[in-house]
């Protein structure tokens, strides 16, 4: 993602059409009144403003667009289709091809219609699931639970609706009976890696077992095991009812303003003021607070986990079970009641600016009620950061470093950052004389555009690095201006289906200045985008609605140096390492709303000498005869044969029947976890500091350096870094080329 003083400085006329905006909205400004439907509508205009005259390449808003918005609005209100009845769709399709034009009159009639009945719905379905458990389920019936929600009708009848709900109980319940009877008998509990979840993310299907240890005193009967069975069902569903509960109309609207936003393309993306927050998180790696983890119960809000090192865990007046019954933000301040408010509203009273203290009235595990005074600091995320770990293969060092994302904070640009912590990360690794480096950006969905530019320049002479394309043909090349080359020797990037964008721009260049190997899956994620956050209040500073949020617009789109987009396409591995995903299409290509491939013309660069024709052969031949690889490809065509099951069996003796064909799998596979890859990975000697003083820092590291051991794709790594080192008579030419003209 690119800074919005970067965006400021190369979009004038875009700055100038978001002052025309501020112009066109100026009768809100005198609005007194704070309804929510008049934000709504406000909000509304703003968007699809701003969306059809700055988007990169913004669709008509005709009928067409208007059936794309209805269809996946009412698929994300109600995916599973366990809500609204074929007398609602009914109801509803009569807005079908209304939409575009509803937009243009600032109607939210629609919208209107569909949350109240959502509500309604979903109101409703409370009694039908304690109802349903409360009975056993008569498991000899030979009947099935029909998964294929895409193609599914939704119920003509509320007893037909009920009855889904049974089916849809009765499985979860059945699941979670056969893992209670499986470890009375003293068997192991296969858990899949995919869980089954509702339409907003959350574990449904699954109680936790108790460990395999922990053997029972009591034989418990069918009946006994069955009864815990629907017990913990309705516990899964009570919580998830206790977060819908909490869901309000300005939540509603978000999910109705992005199934709008999202028919440009799916990285644009309306953030509401709470999510707003999340993202700069996300992006930094870091909050201003206490350091807590929060959770709603019915008699509070309860700390569900302290972040190590943060003021919270420090103060040592805390701890995980508390509960939290008052928020104030003074001693001389009447505390805040937060017992059934809501979590978000709860997470803004505690949540400030570093310094500033926040008084917590909170109720013990034991029961005593006290007051604690915390004073915020900024809160880091370690895992958001950069991380390397030195791999010793016999006599041979190398190095390897994990980003899991191109981090910036946008405000602050003295914080950490992905560029300098790599920088810092490849010094220390040099120090450690390792001859060869891993650059892991496997599941690294991107960030910052700048970032990753300065970043190429740590490892690749000067040069253009990715080119950018706006919506008015302009083009514009970015290149590495003068950063020091910080490592030349062997380096290979790993990637997967969801290394996406930054990560994208930094392997293609990589790939394109033959400065290394890509390696991993078949191809990256296919983003070829560029978004650029909009405050939504700088626009309408005086409006009278509170905060607005914030739009996430795709402004512009990015090629290779080559030339080529990795728009769908993605960056091609130059050699492929069999995954879990091989044989299911991924990415950013499998999106009906995605901006199409094309190519420009190739930037002025020169690649490097460099000829790894025989490295990809060698690597070729030990990946067909590695028997790991062998059995991660046949876990791979299980998954891909697995993945159009829709149909569930609800009878007992078929679904256990089917279950131990699926355990047994499953138990085959897990060798591909107990891999052990016989390297060593020990941590740099400022983190071994660290460690002196911070347990939790080594637990996490002892825990990343037990996952690298049974990765076979660094493995792989480590033997291909090696065969490059045999290319070492080839020189590489370390120097910048400061004559070029770009």
């Amino acid at each position: 993602m690119n800074t919005i003083g970067a965006f400021m400085k190369r979009n004038y006329k875009v700055i100038i059409l978001l002052l025309a905006v501020s112009a066109a909205l100026w009768s809100f400004r005198s609005k007194k009144e704070t309804q929510d439907p008049e934000k709504d509508q406000l909000l509304l205009e703003l968007v699809t403003y701003l969306m059809e005259r700055t988007h990169y390449d913004p669709p008509k808003l005709d009928d067409k667009f208007s059936q794309q918005v209805y269809s996946e609005y009412i698929k994300a209100l109600d995916p599973m289709k366990r809500y609204f009845l074929q007398s609602d769709i009914d109801e509803f399709s009569k807005y079908e091809l209304l939409i575009d034009d509803m937009i243009q009159l600032k109607d939210l009639s629609f919208f209107d219609l569909t949350y109240e009945r959502i509500t309604q719905r979903m109101n409703e379905t409370k009694s039908i699931y304690s109802e349903v458990l409360e009975a056993p389920f008569d498991y000899t019936q030979m009947e099935t639970f029909d998964a294929d929600y895409d193609n599914m009708p939704f119920a003509k009848t509320p007893e037909e609706l009920k009855d889904r709900w049974r089916k849809q109980m009765k499985l979860n319940t059945l699941s979670t009976l056969m893992d209670n009877i499986k470890i009375q008998e003293g068997k192991d509990v296969v858990e899949e890696e995919e869980e089954e979840t509702d339409e907003y993310g959350n574990t449904i299907a699954k109680a936790k077992p108790a460990k395999k240890e922990e053997k029972p005193k009591e034989i418990k009967s069918f009946e006994q095991l069955e009864k815990e069975a629907r017990e913990t069902t309705k516990k899964s569903y009570d919580e998830y009812y206790d977060v819908v509960t909490d869901l309000e109309r300005k939540d509603w609207f978000t999910v109705y303003l992005n199934s709008i936003v999202e028919r440009f393309d799916p990285h644009s993306f309306y953030y509401a003021p709470e999510n707003k927050e999340k993202f700069d998180a996300s992006m930094s790696g870091s909050i201003e607070g206490i350091g807590a983890v929060l959770r709603k119960k019915t008699e509070g809000v309860e700390i569900a986990e302290l972040v190590p090192g943060g003021p919270a865990s420090r103060g040592r007046e805390i701890e995980v079970g508390d509960v939290i019954l008052k928020v104030a933000q003074s001693k001389e301040e009447e505390p805040v009641d937060v017992v059934g408010v809501r979590l978000d509203n709860v997470v803004k009273l505690i949540k400030g600016k570093k310094g500033t203290t926040v008084y917590l009235t909170i109720k013990k595990i034991e029961g005593t009620i006290k007051t604690v005074a915390i004073t915020r600091e900024v809160i880091e995320f370690e895992e958001t950061f950069a991380k390397s770990s030195v791999i010793e293969d016999g006599e041979n060092r190398f190095g390897i470093i994990q980003l899991p994302k191109f981090y910036i904070n946008f405000e602050n640009k003295d914080n950490r950052n992905a560029f300098t912590d790599v920088q810092k990360e490849i010094i220390e690794l040099k120090k450690q004389n390792v001859s060869g480096i891993i650059m892991d950006l496997r599941n690294n969905g991107g960030g910052s555009l700048q970032t990753v530019v300065d970043m190429l320049g740590l490892f690749s002479k000067e040069g253009p690095v990715v080119q950018v394309k706006s919506s008015r043909g302009k083009q514009q090349v970015l290149d590495d201006k003068g950063t020091p080359i910080v490592w030349d020797g062997p380096l290979v990037v790993l990637v997967n289906n969801f290394s996406a964008s930054a990560s994208e721009i930094f392997a293609a260049a990589i790939q394109d200045y033959k400065r290394g190997l890509i390696i991993g899956s078949k191809h990256t994620y296919g983003k070829g985008t560029v978004q650029n956050l909009v405050d939504l209040n700088e626009l309408l500073k005086k409006q009278p609605y509170g905060d607005l949020g914030a739009l996430k617009i795709t402004l512009q789109k990015f090629y290779r140096i080559n030339g080529g987009s990795t728009q769908r396409e993605g960056v091609l591995s130059d050699i492929i390492l069999p995954d879990r995903y091989s044989y299911i299409d991924m990415g950013e290509r499998d999106m009906d709303n995605a901006m199409p491939w094309d190519k420009i013309d190739r930037a002025n660069y020169t690649p490097y000498n460099n000829d790894f024709t025989s490295v990809i052969n060698k690597s070729k031949s030990r990946i067909a005869a590695n028997e790991q690889f062998k059995l991660i490809d046949e876990n791979a065509q299980w998954i891909n044969e697995r993945k159009d099951e829709k149909s569930i069996s609800l009878n007992l003796k078929q679904y256990e029947e089917k279950q131990k064909e699926v355990d047994a799998k499953v138990k085959k596979f897990k060798a591909i976890s107990k891999y052990n890859n016989k390297l060593t990975f020990t941590s740099l000697p400022s983190e071994i500091e660290r460690i002196k003083t911070d347990t939790i820092l080594e637990q996490k590291r002892d825990r990343w350096h037990e996952s690298l051991n049974s990765d076979v794709y660094v493995e792989e790594g480590i033997r291909i870094l090696k065969d490059i080192q045999q290319l070492t008579k080839v020189p590489t030419n370390t120097k910048k080329f400061s004559d070029k003209k770009l």
